[in-house]
């Protein structure tokens, strides 16, 4: 497999992000007080959401509400999205052989919010689905593996706008940096982009078989050319735990 990905998207300008956020007559003094937050956006990038402890820090300095997200990249689904329409949790599995795929386990939320005026507020039956390649950089259904469907599947946000997935910490191929793909759809809504990991927590999840019988992967995120146009925005911090790693990542959706 070989690089993937090309970014997608319009130009979001500091008063777009602003507008998304809907500051309303803030607009101007956010922009004045934290211009670092939107010089980071990418202007060739779609509109979502992160947390930006610059951006409440200076509205609560200013005695306004403070939402809990600004502006996140979308990025494209890539050659390897099939629409298995698998309604599942764990992911591991090939349905049709029950085998699993090797690799550390990885637990991954998802705390998906509508944007409002009144902030971001938990988005109930949006469709989150994930896939991404296995420990040994391969995707399921697509070349060489067309039938399996290992590593893909989807969950619906519940009243707290929450989905969880046991899946594993993923492989990697030439060409790209570690990642994990997923689209959230509500309402004819489709939003695609690409989670990521740090380098370093890589490594140390890499030193572990099967990972380690590979080598060395040839691309880490500053050479990676999706990372590059805003990856950062989207880098997971995961965690270990008793039995793999979990990581939690929240996005505000603007419908």
């Amino acid at each position: 497999m070989d690089n993937d990905d090309k970014s997608i998207g319009t130009i979001l300008s500091r008063r777009d992000a602003l507008r998304v956020l809907g500051l309303g007559s803030a607009a101007t003094l956010l922009a004045a007080c934290a211009p670092e937050v939107m010089e980071t956006l990418n202007p060739t990038l779609m509109p979502s959401t992160i947390a930006s402890p610059a951006v409440t820090s200076t509205l609560a300095a200013v005695g306004m509400p403070v939402p809990a997200c600004v502006v996140r990249p979308e990025m494209t689904e890539g050659p390897y999205f099939v629409d298995e329409m698998l309604n599942r949790s764990d992911i591991r599995n090939d349905p049709s052989t029950g085998a699993l795929s090797e690799g550390a386990p990885l637990e991954l939320t998802f705390n998906v919010s509508q944007i409002s005026v009144n902030g971001c507020l938990a988005l109930e039956g949006a469709q989150v689905d994930i896939w991404h390649c296995d420990a040994f950089g391969v995707y399921s259904d697509v070349e060489n593996a067309v039938g399996t469907k290992f590593l893909r599947g989807y969950q619906t946000t519940d009243t707290n706008g929450q989905v969880k997935f046991t899946t594993i910490y993923p492989g990697w191929y030439p060409g790209r940096a570690v990642h994990i793909h997923f689209k959230i759809r509500i309402h004819g809504y489709d939003f695609t982009s690409q989670v990521f990991f740090d380098d370093a927590f890589t490594d140390q999840v890499y030193s572990q078989e099967p990972y380690a019988s590979r080598g060395e992967r040839n691309i880490r995120n500053d050479r990676d050319g999706i990372y590059t146009h805003g990856g950062e925005q989207l880098l997971l911090s995961a965690t270990q735990t008793e039995i793999g790693y979990a990581a939690v990542f929240d996005i505000g959706m603007q419908i």
